[in-house]
């Protein structure tokens, strides 16, 4: 039988609920400067930009993103997350689960979503593609970094994931209306075999 969406995104969230501290301690070094600069890069038009960080966690890349002048505004479906972000980041913070996005209309000009779209099952992966691409601006950069695998999906431990390789996440992404920039693998300077992440941007047509 096939698991419920609302259910699996709920024991996902449960595990960041219950692990938010020690994910914010494991987290707060980790160098993702390369994925920032890709996304800010691939914006068209004069800075500051509004950028939506999808799956904000503790708030480490929005307090990035504001220092660099930018509007930053983050979504989270943990509680704690969300808490903990706008406390850790001073920016504005909207709990929401990926599944049931609301977002406003054409008022991003980047999505930055670091390490998080890969927890969406891919039965509903186009639906959350399509409400990103609703809340981008004509023009607008949706930059995704998962990690890779053979196009499998299920729990690992308590969180569940979905691993494309590049060929099918970009189908995925194509079939939303996004037209591929460019992609690359993390961490840098490794051989290709333990580069476990995919980094992707993809612009929304400007009509």
């Amino acid at each position: 039988m096939t698991q419920d969406i609302d259910d699996i995104t709920r024991l996902t969230l449960d595990y960041y609920e219950r692990h938010a501290q020690q994910f914010f301690a494991g987290t707060i070094d980790h160098d993702v400067s390369q994925n920032i600069a890709a996304l800010l890069e691939a914006i068209e038009g004069p800075p500051p930009f509004t950028i939506l960080d999808l799956g904000c966690g503790p708030g480490r890349d929005l307090k990035t993103f504001s220092a660099l002048g930018h509007r930053a505004i983050g979504v989270d479906g943990s509680a704690r997350f969300a808490e903990m972000a706008r406390a850790y980041s001073g920016c504005e913070v909207w709990r929401q689960d990926f599944v049931h996005l609301d977002l406003p209309g054409a008022l991003f000009d980047g999505v930055f979503a670091n390490a998080s779209l890969f927890h969406v099952p891919s039965r509903a992966l186009p639906k959350v593609l399509g409400d990103l691409y609703a809340a981008l601006k004509p023009g607008g950069v949706l930059f995704s970094s998962n990690p890779r695998g053979h196009n499998e999906e299920g729990w690992n431990a308590q969180r569940y994931g979905s691993y494309y390789d590049f060929d099918t996440w970009q189908t995925f992404l194509t079939a939303a209306g996004f037209l591929p920039l460019h992609h690359y693998y993390r961490p840098p300077n490794l051989p290709r075999e333990q580069q476990s992440w995919l980094a992707s941007l993809w612009r929304k047509p400007q009509c």
